[in-house]
């Protein structure tokens, strides 16, 4: 890297179920804080929503993707600072995809745990799914990215990206892959069900479970009724270190929205009653909210300037991967076109 240069963020979103408030403040809120200090690069992973080709709804699956698009810009990610497009616009994914196929050993993704997670007990599940994290490495590899905003559940993915990386490296030298980072955010990194604090926050539950999560395009009686029936317990207790995991979920929230740190937050709530704290996040997450889903609306009603912000943008990334993967292919030994 060169004196001066920016290091390099990617990271991207999958255009399925409902975006919330765990994606917000554990993923998109971050991302917007850092386009300045970054090269930054955010992707909506639409290739990556179809490793369960029997849950997609082609329409509600393009509406879904250019709903994504839309938030990203929403919740402060700047085209004039940032990449902004959509995987499948950028061929070279699926083909540098191909060729890590074929330098990853099997063995690596079926220890992978998401993979366990997700196939449970079918007797059949599809290619895509035991083959997600090569998709993700190659999205990550592409673009020479230094550092990965995820959470602490996604490090799995960006240790398999490294080892990846290192292992074509060293079968063929001139690939020159650059090995990325995970960046984890120091709050807000894992939010969990408002009605189960043992269980992430899920875009897909979202949808088919009500209270499970705050939507980013909720109303405010569906923000309020969710924050009031969130989990809790029979304590009184609201300091960070020693609340059970729901309370502790709602004041792991409450620091990332209202941006006041933990002696202020725990002096304020502590032996107060939940409710307290309950009223009060909801508040500050009306207010959070707010300005984003008027910008929203803004945006639906602008589909060709959301066009031209992903053709442009996807007109910057293959710039920058169409070199990644040339390199590869060279180091392969492939013939130049």
């Amino acid at each position: 890297m060169a004196d001066g240069q920016k290091q390099r963020v990617f990271s991207g979103v999958q255009p399925t179920g409902k975006l919330h408030i765990g994606n917000y403040v554990g993923a998109i809120k971050q991302w917007a804080g850092i386009q300045d200090q970054y090269d930054t690069i955010f992707c909506v992973v639409d290739l990556h929503a179809v490793t369960i080709p029997e849950a997609i709804d082609p329409k509600q699956f393009r509406a879904k993707i250019l709903e994504v698009a839309a938030l990203y810009l929403a919740c402060g990610i700047d085209p004039a600072k940032s990449t902004i497009f959509l995987q499948s616009h950028v061929p070279e994914h699926s083909e540098m995809t191909w060729l890590l196929n074929c330098l990853a050993p099997l063995g690596w993704l079926y220890r992978m745990t998401q993979f366990k997670s997700k196939a449970g007990t079918n007797e059949s599940v599809g290619t895509g799914l035991l083959d997600y994290p090569v998709l993700m490495a190659s999205d990550i590899l592409l673009y020479d990215t230094n550092k990965v905003p995820v959470g602490e559940d996604q490090k799995q993915h960006i240790e398999f990206t490294r080892d990846l990386a290192q292992r074509v490296n060293t079968m063929f030298a001139g690939a020159k892959l650059v090995i990325p980072d995970p960046m984890i955010p120091p709050a807000g990194a894992r939010v969990m069900g408002l009605d189960d604090a043992t269980a992430k926050m899920s875009k897909s539950t979202a949808e088919t479970r009500k209270g499970h999560a705050i939507g980013l395009l909720d109303t405010p009686a569906q923000i309020k009724k969710a924050i009031m029936s969130a989990q809790t317990d029979s304590e009184n207790e609201a300091r960070f270190d020693h609340a059970g995991p729901g309370v502790r979920n709602l004041l792991d929230l409450y620091e990332v929205l209202s941006g006041q740190d933990r002696a202020a937050i725990e002096a304020e709530f502590h032996g107060q009653g939940y409710g307290k704290l309950k009223k009060a996040l909801v508040e500050v997450t009306i207010a959070a909210l707010e300005p984003i889903q008027a910008r929203y609306q803004e945006l639906t009603g602008a589909q060709d300037y959301l066009g031209d912000i992903l053709r442009q943008g996807a007109e910057r990334a293959r710039s920058i991967a169409a070199p990644t993967l040339a390199r590869l292919r060279d180091a392969m030994g492939f013939v130049a076109p």
